[in-house]
């Protein structure tokens, strides 16, 4: 077997001559680099321990050429993403493979991060000085002068320099092994395939960190014939990037991976589940909000328990057998600063996290009640602390407005800190969400290791249920 596939289902679904070609340019290196990279794997034999991560640009569609295990990364990420195959799974040979607009741009902190870390994992880096997929604007790696959309009149000073990764990456501490090579002649190409191979080799004996910067050729973004690129390549880009080895040590340390144990029971426990059956108490979904999905935020000041809320509202959900998420935004203070949270609940899987239109907002205070209010969707419900809210914003007529005093009924019990969960109790009353023994035993379960203030946040859930029975519509 080869990591090439046999046929590329990139054009015509695999079938005829396009079947045997790729979508890169005529001319352009991605093709040269894909092939050293495939070659280098079948010598190794190592296709089937093989993880290859492609990100954002022109080389996004890598996984239609490699027969290996491939995982598409979000623009920049794919070093973050190659850390986390690599430390599931140590026994991969983890390939992140990027152009410079990627890497260089949005990516810049992920490569230096995962380069400072230096765990045994390959970087193929292609410089071709320009974004290439995106229509070709400057990239970090353009050179001083080149014309691109974004530098009509050339890269100047006031662009600043372009970004030397190999170099940068070699003068970092963990890295290994570091080099810089071309494709644009026979013997460039030899050298490319060495260097190639040699980072895979590398990580597969654990040794660590590699990274291989390759300039390569953009014939339809330079307006060149592709032999005059290559030329372009040789006479421009080497100037600036010169070639060769940039680092090449042995390791200080070999790295001893410890295989992760991925036993059910245990990754329970790591994130505070259990495998204990949980009681259920609704009778089905509360479809009398929405059909499918529900959508809720909660905002406050930081301190005003908001999150706390919202991971309440998420367990029960999710105690309950469905599908449940939440989002938290958190401003900069831990007291004081704008918090808020989105939490979805949905009959079958949450599509879409965020809540920009919810069915039901909770605000715990003034600026929440004016920068959300107006963003609930028709039919839907508001819940607000009338003991901080003392204007109401204008809403649409079919939006139900409910005020409880969370804050005073909080004093009262004396301890301020529990007004989110009189909120849960207004919540429970004034939408039916679920019931109140479902909401109780995620209280319950948040409090396993505080029980004696189970009573009291009880109490908490019981006014704010009394006070929203109460409340009128404004």
């Amino acid at each position: 077997m080869s990591a090439f596939y046999s046929t590329f289902t990139r054009h015509s679904h695999g079938e005829g001559l396009k079947g045997h070609s790729t979508h890169y340019c005529p001319g352009c290196g991605h093709g040269l680099a894909h092939k050293f990279l495939a070659e280098s794997i079948d010598e190794l034999g190592i296709q089937d321990r093989t993880v290859a991560i492609s990100p954002v640009g022109c080389s996004v569609f890598l996984y239609y050429y490699m027969d290996v295990g491939n995982s598409q990364a979000a623009h920049g990420r794919a070093p973050a993403v190659a850390i986390g195959h690599k430390m599931a799974n140590p026994e991969s040979v983890v390939i992140s493979y990027q152009g410079d607009g990627d890497l260089a741009s949005i990516g810049l902190a992920e490569i230096v991060h995962a380069a400072q870390i230096g765990l045994p994992i390959s970087v193929i880096f292609i410089n071709n000085a320009i974004y290439g997929m995106t229509g070709g604007q400057m990239a970090p790696t353009t050179l001083p002068g080149m014309k691109t959309m974004t530098s009509p009149y050339g890269r100047n000073n006031f662009m600043g320099m372009p970004l030397k990764m190999a170099e940068m990456i070699a003068q970092m501490d963990s890295p290994i092994y570091v080099e810089r090579v071309a494709l644009f002649d026979s013997k460039q190409r030899i050298r490319a395939k060495k260097a190639i191979k040699k980072a895979l080799q590398l990580q597969v004996e654990n040794k660590g960190f590699s990274f291989v910067e390759v300039l390569a050729e953009c014939p339809t973004h330079l307006h060149l014939p592709p032999a005059d690129a290559q030329e372009w390549v040789k006479n421009s880009m080497v100037p600036v990037y010169p070639l060769g080895v940039k680092k090449d040590v042995e390791p200080t340390q070999a790295f001893d991976f410890k295989k992760p144990d991925f036993t059910p029971e245990k990754l329970l426990g790591l994130i505070g589940a259990t495998s204990d059956e949980v009681n259920r108490f609704a009778e089905g979904f509360p479809q009398h909000i929405d059909p499918l999905d529900i959508s809720l935020k909660l905002a406050g000041s930081g301190g005003d328990g908001a999150q706390t809320a919202a991971l309440l509202i998420t367990r029960t959900a999710i105690n309950e057998g469905y599908d449940s998420t939440h989002i938290p935004s958190y401003g900069p203070e831990s007291r004081g600063g704008t918090s808020y949270a989105d939490v979805h609940i949905a009959k079958m899987e949450v599509l879409s996290p965020s809540a920009p239109d919810p069915h039901i907002l909770i605000a715990f205070n003034q600026p929440s009640m004016d920068k959300f209010a107006g963003k609930v969707r028709k039919g839907g419900i508001i819940i607000g602390d009338s003991t901080v809210i003392h204007t109401l914003p204008a809403v649409d007529s079919s939006v139900k407005i409910v005020m409880v005093p969370m804050s005073d009924i909080a004093s009262e019990l004396g301890k301020l800190m529990v007004k989110n969960i009189v909120a849960l109790g207004a919540l429970q009353a004034a939408t039916d969400l679920f019931p109140e023994n479902s909401f109780l035993n995620a209280v319950k379960q948040g409090l396993k290791d505080k029980k004696d203030l189970y009573p009291l946040n009880v109490e908490a859930f019981h006014r704010g249920m009394e006070a929203a029975l109460k409340s009128e519509k404004v």
